[in-house]
């Protein structure tokens, strides 16, 4: 996969502006100040990109639609929206958030701060959807601050995951499978902290659908292509049924989520490789990033689970 990466240092202001009108979308900055220094470094892959960025003084900005969905993650300092002219939100170290809808655009002020931003792109949202994109047109979120604190946590780790153990590991980059895992993982974190439009109940006609018949169907599908970058749509299209009627379909007969079937199938694929590995050539990492899995503490964690050992014990005992 194509790896983006990118620096900007720099106590220039104009330098700034125009940076940032280049990585983002074009942005006026406000005053001048004395202490001008911006440090900003970015890695993007495949529909992923996050960017730490770190400020010393007040910046006021007012841009375009940045026509992805950007979430930020504040460490120190603060950002104060103001879009829409109204009463400003202020957002401080440990709140993820909104910055804008992909499709408006945005103004406020960062005081002091530093700050992650992780973007992807909004298709990704039907894809992840229960809902998917058929009926009222593609999901849309519709708030900035997620639900509640632990929704807020919740996306915050995630949104750390993908920056350190994803695009912050030059060997999870070339590994597509693993980006797109983390992609969908994302956007699923995002509808499931932030406010939106899409339906998640099944309606009665997913109801009717939720049946044997498309469990299997389903079933086949991602034993077939476990190791290619498959969504909860493509595999709702695979059984001929809505994602909603799918995850109905799961529910009601296994007690569980299509992705976390998917999720379970690439953990017996990755003991199954660890079982017949020498383990003179191969690692444990290396296994559990060949199957989507980045974060080696969560891995081993999910195969304890699983297993009854860590992954280490089964490699080693080829040897």
């Amino acid at each position: 996969m194509v790896i983006e990466s990118l620096s900007f240092d720099s106590t220039s202001l104009e330098e700034t502006e125009e940076f940032l009108s280049t990585a983002y979308t074009p942005m006026r900055i406000g005053r001048s100040v004395e202490d001008a220094r911006a440090r900003i470094s970015r890695q993007a892959v495949g529909p992923l990109s996050v960017d730490r960025l770190s400020f010393g003084y007040d910046m006021a900005y007012d841009a375009a639609a940045l026509g992805r969905v950007c979430l930020v993650s504040m460490h120190s300092g603060t950002l104060a929206d103001r879009t829409g002219g109204g009463e400003e939100t202020v957002f401080g170290p440990g709140d993820t958030f909104l910055v804008a809808p992909p499709d408006a655009p945005y103004e406020g002020e960062v005081r002091a701060a530093c700050y992650t931003i992780a973007m992807f792109d909004t298709d990704l949202l039907d894809a992840v959807s229960p809902a998917g994109p058929e009926g009222r047109g593609p999901v849309r979120l519709t708030g900035a601050r997620p639900v509640d604190d632990a929704a807020n946590r919740q996306l915050g780790a995630v949104v750390a995951y993908v920056r350190d153990h994803v695009l912050g590991n030059p060997a999870a980059c070339e590994n597509g499978l693993l980006v797109a895992t983390a992609a969908q993982h994302l956007a699923a974190a995002t509808l499931a902290a932030l406010p939106h439009d899409a339906r998640t109940d099944p309606v009665p006609a997913d109801r009717n659908d939720a049946t044997p018949a498309t469990l299997r169907r389903a079933l086949a599908f991602i034993e077939s292509n476990a190791e290619r970058e498959i969504t909860l749509a493509d595999i709702a299209a695979a059984a001929w049924v809505t994602p909603r009627a799918l995850q109905y379909a799961f529910r009601r007969h296994l007690d569980t989520t299509p992705l976390a079937h998917l999720r379970r199938v690439r953990l017996d694929a990755a003991h199954r490789d660890l079982s017949a590995a020498d383990p003179a050539g191969t690692t444990v990492t290396e296994v559990a990033m060949r199957w989507g899995f980045a974060h080696p503490g969560y891995f081993a964690g999910l195969y304890r689970d699983a297993y009854r050992r860590p992954p280490g014990d089964t490699l080693r005992r080829n040897g």
